[in-house]
């Protein structure tokens, strides 16, 4: 019973993320939008965190008074219902009240083409956009390595928030092991923050930022693996803040901005349902991914000790980097200008929407 619950709210939970990332990809398509896209989004996705942070500290006062556990329930339970609420009076496309967005202008322009082909007396609806399908989001470039790459970083983010307070649970008692679990989330805020506005400053080369960030986190999760049954509370404070900027970071911007930077491809361009099929392809195969390797938590821990979790983690976030190596090296060095044309219009033509 209790696995078919968890199922149904990971099921109907995950439906928030393509779906949110797409609508602000709707409003946010203008080109002084796209160039702080990372800013944009960087803001944007602290929300999820604000909900982490708020789920814990309301766990801890929950805990703290002695309320009956199902309170830490109720509580999230009841805001979501108002949230909903809320999210039903928003509007998810510009073009529904009539603004014509840079997205909406080349599908318009698109849809004249065709028209124009057209053999008399012939008509041509203007249906909207058509979802693009799971094959088709796969042959843009990058989708398909930024989608694996994902599954090792968010097992990542996954192994920390999960088991970071049964962690800390042995060397503290629960409401302070679950305020010290908090403050990984709150440095996943300005993580995604940072990632945005270093990126945007470059030119929109994520992945350079990404492979950096996840560079420096190899160094923070080897200090861990050696001294983390030792630290006291504060350098934990310190370690924890520090790694929530760097798994946040890269986390918050792969499946916001860079989604939209994928979506944005000139195979797809005028179709905005193509950043929702985006984003939730680069989720669900993050969260494939993170589920199984979630699995080998358990064995490491009661054979191998804590240790050997910290450097399992090592391990996904190199394999995670690497994948991320091609796109990485062209941001570094990018081609002159005729071969990136040449290159494009060949990619292009193997994208059917």
């Amino acid at each position: 019973f209790i696995l078919a619950v968890y199922f149904l709210f990971g099921f109907c939970q995950s439906t928030g993320g393509p779906v949110g990332t797409a609508v602000m990809g709707n409003w946010f398509s203008d080109k002084e939008s796209v160039k702080r896209r990372g800013l944009i989004f960087g803001l944007w996705t602290c929300h999820q965190y604000c909900g982490d942070v708020t789920a814990a500290l309301c766990t801890a006062w929950v805990l703290k008074i002695g309320l009956p556990y199902w309170w830490g329930l109720l509580i999230p339970s009841v805001t979501n219902i108002l949230w909903g609420v809320l999210t039903l009076q928003l509007i998810a496309d510009p073009a529904d009240v009539g603004i014509i967005t840079e997205e909406v202008r080349i599908r318009q322009e698109k849809l004249a083409a065709k028209r124009a082909e057209l053999a008399e007396g012939e008509v041509l609806e203007d249906t909207g956009p058509q979802a693009i399908s799971w094959a088709n989001a796969l042959r843009i470039p990058m989708v398909a390595q930024y989608a694996t790459a994902f599954g090792f970083f968010k097992l990542t983010n996954y192994v920390l928030f999960f088991w970071l307070p049964y962690f800390l649970g042995k060397h503290f008692d629960p409401v302070t092991a679950n305020l010290i679990a908090a403050i990984y989330s709150v440095g996943m805020m300005p993580g995604g923050i940072i990632v945005g506005v270093v990126s945007d400053w470059f030119g929109g080369r994520r992945a350079c930022v990404i492979g950096t960030f996840m560079g420096l986190l190899l160094v923070f999760l080897f200090v861990f693996a050696l001294f983390s049954e030792v630290l006291a509370a504060v350098p934990l404070l310190i370690m924890l803040f520090t790694m929530g900027i760097l798994v946040g970071g890269p986390n918050n911007i792969i499946t916001s901005a860079v989604a939209a930077d994928l979506a944005s491809h000139p195979s797809v361009r005028g179709n905005n349902k193509s950043l929702g099929t985006v984003t939730g392809l680069i989720n669900g195969c993050g969260s494939i991914t993170a589920s199984i390797g979630l699995l080998a938590v358990g064995p490491l821990t009661s054979t191998y000790g804590w240790g050997a979790v910290w450097f399992f983690l090592m391990a996904c976030t190199g394999a995670g980097t690497l994948l991320m190596a091609p796109k990485i090296y062209e941001e570094a060095f990018p081609k002159p200008l005729h071969e990136s044309e040449t290159e494009l219009e060949a990619q292009t033509t193997s994208v059917v929407v």
